[in-house]
Order: C-alpha cells, then structure tokens, then sequence
C-alpha cells in the first residue's frame, strides 16, 4: 500500500501537470468502465446487499456517476483556464493570475450504502482537477470492491487510479498515508477515526458524515404531495441515504391526516 503510494507522490511531484486531452480521456475512460460493466456492478452490489433490483443501482448510483462525468467533460476547459486578478497599485507593473493545479494524490474512503456512486464520483472531481487517485472500497461490500479493483486495473495505469484491498491492516492504515487531500464518507464515529489519523499529517479533508435529516411540513403544503414525497426519500435503498428523512415536523392539527396519507403510500 505505502509503496503504491510513494509511487503515485514521485510521479505527481515530477511529470507536469496533465494536459486537457489527457485528462478528457481519462474521464472517457472512466465513462467506458461504467458503461461497459454496468450489469456486472449490478449483480455485485445486490449480491452484496442481499438483494437490490438493478434499477434501484442505476438510478441512484450509475446514473448520477454518468452525470459528473458529462458535467466535467463540458466545464473542463474553463476550469482551468486561468484568470486574472487585480493587482494592487503598489505592485504595478506586476500583473496577478491565478492558475489551477492539481492537488497531487488524492484519497478516497467509501461506504457500502452507495458503493458506486461514493467511490467514483469523487475520482470524477479528482480526476478532472489532474490528480491520481488511490481508492478505499468499503469491506462491508466486498464483492463490488473486488470487481472495482479488476476493472480499474485494466482501464487505468496504476500510476493514475488504483483501488486498494479491504482487508482490516489496509482499512487502518490508508487514512494515516499523506494524501493531498482525503475524501471521506461514512459515519461520524468513523469521521472522527479518519480526521484524527489524517490529521497527524496536516492532510485536508472532505468529511461526508451521517446525521439526522428533520423534515419540516407547514400549514400551506400539499399533504398528499408532501407523503408521496417523504415516503420515497425514506424507502429509497432501504432507507440507507445519508439525507433521507428521520423524522418529521408539522402542526399537530395535521398529524392524523398525514400519517393516514403516509400509511398508504
């Protein structure tokens, strides 16, 4: 793990930045992975899970990841191009641009609930930003990782993108690599797990962390609207979503009228 790692951080740190085109087409190639294996991700995740109809994993994983990558290839471009910015008249005849680069390494830790799409959405941004990318597939899926890691390795160099083992000594060690930046998604106990081991490295962070998702209902909503609604947010992927409802709000004058209208739903 550490020595993929040094790898990647040399490579970063000597080769120039990626051009435009290389990085469109590393973002075509990761479109293709998708494209080309969405039934086998498919089948692995809902063998994972117990059970998961296809559509439910195309809706809500393979979907949204195509999203991101179409938004990136269109933006790409303007993303780094440089912009000027004033420059103070004390400096004059200096002129002042900012230019994006890339980060260097970037991790990435995942949950089971969404393991596509919370694994390669956030290589999509990294990616795009000219960054390589180490990823960290949930153990508590561990078929999708297997098959992420096959697919990966035969798309990418892995020098670019890599997915790491979920074997427990890999699991504990990744967060404390010194990552350019780390991406983390999961839940607070564990949020708390990675900042500390991160932070022993100064590594900046992106936490994405569980919590609880109030839903407020006022006297002017639609009730029938409003349940049809919650009811989706609550049920979709067994209710595993980060911001699906846990609990609602309304006027005690409603209660009875949208429990009954939630109750059929």
């Amino acid at each position: 793990l550490e020595a993929d790692f040094r790898r990647m951080v040399a490579l970063s740190r000597q080769q120039p930045p990626p051009t435009l085109d290389k990085r469109l087409e590393r973002l075509s190639r990761l479109g293709s992975l998708l494209a080309a294996n969405e039934a086998r991700f498919q089948e692995a995740i809902s063998a994972d899970f117990g059970h998961r109809a296809a559509i439910e994993t195309k809706m809500a994983e393979t979907l949204l990841v195509q999203g991101e990558i179409k938004h990136a290839r269109k933006h790409l471009k303007s993303w780094m191009a440089s912009q000027r910015v004033t420059t103070q008249p004390q400096f004059w005849p200096a002129k002042n641009r900012l230019l994006p680069q890339p980060l260097g390494v970037v991790g990435i830790i995942a949950p089971w609930n969404y393991p596509l799409q919370l694994t390669l959405a956030p290589a999509v941004g990294a990616l795009a930003a000219g960054n390589r990318v180490m990823i960290k597939p949930s153990e508590l899926a561990p078929r999708f990782a297997a098959l992420l890691a096959e697919i990966v390795a035969a798309k990418f160099d892995a020098t670019e993108m890599t997915v790491t083992g979920i074997e427990d000594e890999i699991a504990k060690s990744f967060a404390s690599l010194p990552f350019d930046h780390l991406i983390f998604t999961g839940s607070t106990r564990v949020g708390r797990l990675v900042a500390e081991a991160a932070g022993r490295n100064l590594t900046p962070l992106t936490l994405e962390l569980g919590g609880k998702s109030p839903v407020i209902i006022d006297r002017s909503a639609d009730l029938d609207q409003a349940a049809a609604r919650i009811a989706y947010g609550k049920l979709l992927n067994a209710g595993q979503t980060c911001i699906a409802p846990d609990y609602v709000l309304l006027p005690e004058v409603s209660l009875q009228d949208f429990s009954s209208k939630l109750d059929n739903q």
